[in-house]
């Protein structure tokens, strides 16, 4: 009696290609998941009245205490318009540092009524020196160096957000 010989089916060379994809697909989300991971979720629109006119950016939200202490470490680059609002609700002496931060910021040091109270510009990229809100903040908003000046913006201009409550 002669045994026959299995034969593979004709779609394994297809399903293997398949299902390498399939894996390979999954790797990618995976990676794109790791390095997103350091971002904040939620990204809100910010708005800073000045003399100057309104100038709006996309934020990212820094609500807990893992995304206040990652911020915006380890970015390379930060796009015109972008920035990171830290909910430090609620208001108190805030103090920040440049620590695995590759890229000059300006931090704008907000009251909760809304009303930037002091702005540090172009801080020095991975620094340890201590910035100080210089008084009680609600929030910081890190935008990239240069921005304030350019924008015009000042102690004292006005931020729109909820977390300020209705405008």
């Amino acid at each position: 009696m002669r045994v026959p010989r299995l034969l593979k089916p004709a779609t394994s060379f297809p399903v293997r290609r398949w299902a390498l994809r399939l894996l390979s697909v999954w790797l990618l989300a995976g990676l794109m998941v790791i390095s997103v991971g350091a971002r904040a979720a939620d990204v809100q629109p910010l708005e800073i009245v000045t003399r100057s006119g309104v100038h709006v950016f996309s934020v990212e939200m820094a609500r807990t205490d893992e995304e206040r202490a990652t911020g915006l470490m380890y970015r390379k680059e930060l796009q015109e318009g972008r920035g990171m609002l830290f909910d430090f609700t609620p208001e108190q002496q805030v103090s920040m540092w440049m620590k695995n931060t590759y890229i000059p910021l300006d931090m704008i040091f907000i009251r909760s009524d809304g009303r930037i109270l002091r702005i540090a510009e172009n801080t020095e990229p991975l620094s340890e020196k201590i910035i100080s809100s210089g008084g009680l903040a609600r929030a910081v908003l890190e935008v990239a160096g240069g921005t304030a000046r350019k924008y015009g913006i000042a102690p004292g201009d006005r931020v729109a957000h909820p977390l300020f409550g209705a405008r």
